[in-house]
């Protein structure tokens, strides 16, 4: 009988430990909607809702161009905007995964489609990419990005 009053104690010690992330469904809909707000930002050529959304801490690296900080995703992302594009990018929601990391926040992979007209066509491309995010007192940023396959 002890034993089991031992066990129940470590089983609720454990689970209460746990809490903080113990509900993965939770998780994975905060990180949607975050991705969510990053591309209805991106879509839109909203530059100051991206900055909002980026951690000052950012590296973000590409396979093509390789690796930038916050100022200079920033600036490469006011670049973007401002040529005056029609670059999209769609989410492939059946290829995401997400994982909670201890005391910080998550991990998001998956691919997504970016299309744009190129000679008045249709141009798509679908790319994968992991998202590091940091869950912060000011909500959730994005402290890594890796963009690849290319």
């Amino acid at each position: 009988m002890r034993f089991y009053k031992y066990l129940v104690f470590f089983v609720v010690v454990f689970l209460s430990s746990n809490s903080v992330n113990a509900d993965p469904t939770d998780l994975k809909s905060q990180i949607l909607e975050m991705d969510r707000k990053l591309f209805d930002a991106f879509n839109t050529r909203d530059l100051e809702a991206t900055k909002s959304i980026f951690d000052l801490s950012l590296e973000f690296y590409h396979d093509s161009s390789g690796v930038s900080n916050y100022e200079q995703a920033i600036e490469n992302t006011r670049r973007l905007f401002s040529s005056g594009g029609d670059l999209r990018r769609e989410l492939l929601i059946d290829s995401v995964e997400i994982y909670p990391i201890k005391d910080f926040g998550a991990i998001q992979s998956g691919k997504h489609k970016f299309c744009h007209t190129e000679n008045k066509k249709l141009d798509c491309g679908v790319f994968k990419f992991l998202h590091i995010w940091k869950n912060t007192e000011n909500g959730w940023k994005l402290v890594r990005v890796i963009s690849y396959a290319h």
